[in-house]
């Protein structure tokens, strides 16, 4: 069993920042990647950055710029920092963990964006 519990979240100002955090636990033997999806109301789960541990990062459009992804391996954590923040980034954040082939998600923290 592996727990991914997150944290960071809240409501900040458009051109704020915060830094979500992500810390997993249990059973886990090999991690391949760590990385953090978000979900907006009525949309579906998109990919917002992953790390492998490999060192390969992927951002997606939306985050290039402006957040940045990085990973504590001797802790299994990872964070998003994410500046500029905008009113479209509102979403539920889901921590990810790929281990072995196996998909673990975080139960989800709300970042809200607005003024």
């Amino acid at each position: 069993q592996v727990h991914l519990v997150e944290s960071g979240g809240g409501l900040v100002q458009p051109g704020g920042s915060l830094r979500l955090s992500c810390a997993a636990s249990g059973s886990i033997f090999s991690i391949n990647a760590m990385g953090w999806y978000r979900q907006a109301p009525g949309k579906e789960r998109e990919l917002v950055a992953t790390k492998t541990t490999g060192g390969m990062t992927i951002y997606a459009d939306s985050a290039k710029g402006r957040f940045t992804i990085s990973r504590d391996s001797a802790k299994n954590t990872v964070y998003l920092q994410m500046n500029s923040l905008k009113p479209e980034d509102t979403a539920v954040y889901y921590c990810n963990l790929n281990s072995m082939g196996h998909m673990y998600w975080g139960q989800g923290t709300q970042v809200t964006v607005s003024s």
